[in-house]
């Protein structure tokens, strides 16, 4: 009663609201939480909304008016007397109530009963399944008679990057996505491509005799070229140096190489370095066992994307700027046939080819002169990716994504029916296990068929463009399923340092088909890194997403040992000769396929904290910091005047000692976190999906050099080119010069310095400690 006669007192005085707090809930230790409830009168907010209070406030201060009347004081003093009776009762009111509730409620800090434990916080998700029963579901799903029928109405002819074909297949997958009850959405985008020539084939003529190739390499240089033939093996760096060391003359010959090794756009590149004026590209048959006639099909965009709208979204609605990626090649590529080839090699003179590379024709001459003609036609192609998505369940805004590309040069069996399969196998899969079996994601799963892959990973690349903004926060992974099956006597893995651990331990809980082994045991054996890791190439679907978005990224398939699948980029590539390199296990090895692939990303959305390793980039970066180092140093000691003297690695030295440091911090911050937190673990994924995002250089434009990561991207800017550079400071290099490197080594050191600022959680942890 006391407690509410002196609020309404002080209401009525004026005097400012006033605040109690109630203890309404129950903390983790039993003590009550505090909640705050603002007390105040209708009386008070009227004046405060209307203007009321000021008139008051005028009117106590000023003296009666001569035209008032004193008759009005009776009134006055009746409003007082009711406003006190009103006063009283509400008082008593109040008072009666707190009285009649004093057995339930003596107080307001005991308004709540007290609980014996904590109520069980909601989740939404993970604890709910083990991780062993999600394996096991999984398994169920997914089985080899499965996959036939799905490869079988995937399996289409023609199906060109913006063909009708293609089209129908999307339509497909869409069809599919929006069965297994996923929300479903498509992205159109308006490319240029280049395209066979409009006569049907490019030509060359050599010794006074023309051969025409039907195959093309898109985005060659048009016109004619003229120059003496010089063979140049797999036209890696290595073989021009090897041809550089033998005083070769390169400036524009025109370079006969070998298909394999590396891309077609590395070859091209290669070569117009050593100031080639055109490159035919052939494959031989010690490589490619296709047969002398077949033709070869690819690109030599030396990137990825739509080079004419270079890090911009190939939209309809976009006004794009009149420019074009800067790797795109300026002179002539053309691919040929082994049998025209072989009859080019047979007459060429010169030096002897060095044994390393078979000893047994001629180099060529300048005077072994060849016309190359190419011919290609600039078109523009309407494609559309398609995508489904299964939600998570706690944070549904993050996600895993998995693709896999449509299209083809021909039937494209290996190259696209097969991932395309997998990929709706596992949506069905995994919709199924949400649906009917209680299996709850944490996060979510976005599945994308992509179009144009065999120009470069157009469709792809141009999504990432399109929201690059909003993916690099909120994309964690990305697996890529293309070309999975090219063999079935190894198993390659391409992937970001930060995934090696989950690789690692998934090969260690799939099973090889047919077999009780798993497919660490079949590959993996002694040596993990050495048996099963390999880098990513510049054509991998995959690398993009890694060096463009820094999304970590995986690529991995069966192969043939050494071998590479010869059919890739010609028109044979069928379900018959896939078996034939597959040992007719393609169906076994599919299931097999899909059951890593999905291991992973259920585990990425399953468990509370992202499975990736921190600390692997430490080692990496490490290495690199030692190799340059170690260069700096003998190129200061031996030609001290190729540097300058007060340069030094120091700043990069403590940079990488950032990383490490922070790297740790975050492990145990890992390793104590309170898992059902769900803010905790939010922050520590946010953490740990900023590492590779933030290796990407902020220096460089994507235009100029789309694969911007310090690491495992290709340009300038990258930590092995700082380190070729010393090599060619050394060795006199044109293109090797003191200040760059400087430049270079400045934003290298700045780029790992705000990748461990930002593995390091909020401003205020950042110190110098770092």
């Amino acid at each position: 009663m006391d407690q509410a006669r002196s609020t309404i007192s002080k209401i009525f005085n004026g005097e400012p609201h006033s605040y109690t707090r109630f203890n309404l809930t129950q903390n983790m230790e039993g003590d009550n939480s505090q909640v705050e409830m603002k007390l105040s009168s209708d009386m008070d907010e009227e004046a405060g909304g209307n203007g009321v209070g000021d008139h008051l406030n005028h009117n106590s201060n000023r003296k009666p008016h001569a035209a008032e009347k004193p008759g009005r004081k009776p009134k006055n003093l009746c409003f007082m007397v009711a406003a006190t009776v009103l006063i009283f009762v509400i008082g008593y009111l109040i008072a009666y109530l707190a009285h009649g509730k004093k057995d339930v409620a003596p107080t307001c800090e005991a308004s709540v009963d007290p609980v014996a434990e904590p109520l069980e916080r909601e989740t939404g998700a993970a604890p709910l399944m083990n991780w062993e029963d999600v394996k096991k579901l999984l398994t169920e799903k997914l089985s080899a008679a499965k996959m036939e029928p799905v490869f079988r109405e995937f399996s289409v002819v023609n199906h060109k990057a913006g063909s009708k074909g293609d089209e129908s297949l999307a339509n497909k997958v869409l069809g599919k996505f929006k069965g297994y009850g996923m929300n479903t959405w498509t992205d159109e985008h308006f490319i240029k491509v280049q395209d066979a020539p409009a006569a049907g084939a490019n030509r060359f003529v050599f010794k006074g005799s023309a051969e025409y190739s039907k195959g093309f390499l898109s985005y060659s240089a048009n016109g004619t070229a003229t120059g003496g033939v010089l063979y140049a093996f797999y036209g890696q760096e290595s073989d021009f140096q090897l041809l550089r060391d033998r005083n070769i003359n390169m400036t524009d010959r025109v370079m006969l190489i070998r298909a394999g090794r590396i891309s077609f756009a590395e070859k091209v590149a290669n070569a117009a370095k050593m100031g080639a004026s055109a490159v035919l590209i052939y494959p031989d048959p010690t490589d490619y066992p296709i047969g002398d006639s077949t033709q070869l099909f690819g690109h030599v965009h030396m990137g990825s994307g739509d080079p004419y709208t270079p890090g911009f979204p190939s939209f309809n609605h976009t006004q794009f700027p009149p420019v074009q990626s800067s790797g795109l090649p300026k002179i002539l590529a053309q691919s040929i046939t082994s049998a025209m080839a072989s009859n080019i090699r047979r007459q060429l003179g010169g030096h002897n080819e060095p044994e390393t590379w078979g000893g047994s024709y001629k180099l060529g001459e300048e005077n072994d002169a060849i016309t190359v003609e190419v011919n290609n036609v600039l078109a523009e192609k309407k494609i559309h990716n398609v995508f489904g998505v299964i939600k998570g369940f706690v944070d549904a805004d993050r996600y895993v994504v998995i693709g896999a590309q449509r299209d083809a040069w021909g039937a494209g069996f290996a190259t696209s029916t097969v991932g395309t399969s997998l990929l709706v196998e596992l949506a069905r899969s995994i919709s199924d296990m949400v649906k009917n079996d209680g299996f709850k994601p944490r996060r979510s799963i976005v599945f994308a068929s992509w179009s144009a892959g065999e120009y470069g990973s157009v469709g792809a690349t141009e999504w990432l463009e399109g929201y690059l903004s909003s993916l690099s926060m909120k994309a964690f992974s990305y697996i890529n399923l293309d070309r999975v099956i090219k063999g079935s006597t190894g198993f390659k893995v391409s992937a970001s340092p930060l995934m090696h651990g989950l690789i690692e331990s998934t090969m260690k809980e799939v099973k090889y088909p047919d077999s009780s082994s798993t497919l660490y045991s079949q590959f993996a054996k002694i040596n993990f890194e050495s048996n099963v890791l390999e880098p990513f190439k510049l054509d991998d679907a995959a690398y993009p997403f890694l060096a463009f978005s820094g999304i970590p990224s995986v690529s991995f398939g069966f192969t043939s040992g050494n071998l590479e699948y010869p059919y890739f980029g010609t028109e044979l590539d069928t379900r018959e000769k896939l078996n034939v390199a597959a040992g007719n296990q393609v169906p076994q090895l599919a299931e097999t396929a899909a059951r890593f692939a999905g291991h992973m990303v259920l585990r990425l959305v399953h468990d509370h904290l992202l499975r990736m390793d921190v600390m692997k980039y430490n080692n990496i970066i490490r290495n690199h910091v030692v190799q340059i180092n170690t260069k700096v140093y003998s190129v200061k000691r031996m030609q001290p005047q190729l540097l300058p003297k007060a340069l030094t690695v120091q700043w990069l030295i403590s940079a990488s000692g950032s990383y490490g440091r922070v790297a740790q911090r975050l492990v145990t911050d890992m390793q104590n976190s309170d898992l059902e937190d769900i803010e905790m673990c939010r922050i520590i994924n946010d953490r740990i999906m900023a590492v590779e995002r933030n290796l990407l250089s902020p220096y460089v434009s994507p235009r100029d050099s789309p694969f911007r990561h310090i690491m495992l991207g290709s340009g300038p800017h990258t930590l092995k080119a700082l380190s070729n550079h010393l090599d060619g400071l050394k060795n006199d290099h044109p293109e090797s010069d003191a200040d760059l490197f400087r430049n270079q080594l400045a934003m290298a050191t700045w780029t790992v310095q705000g990748c461990a600022n930002s593995l390091a959680g909020d401003i205020w942890a950042l110190d110098n400690e770092i």
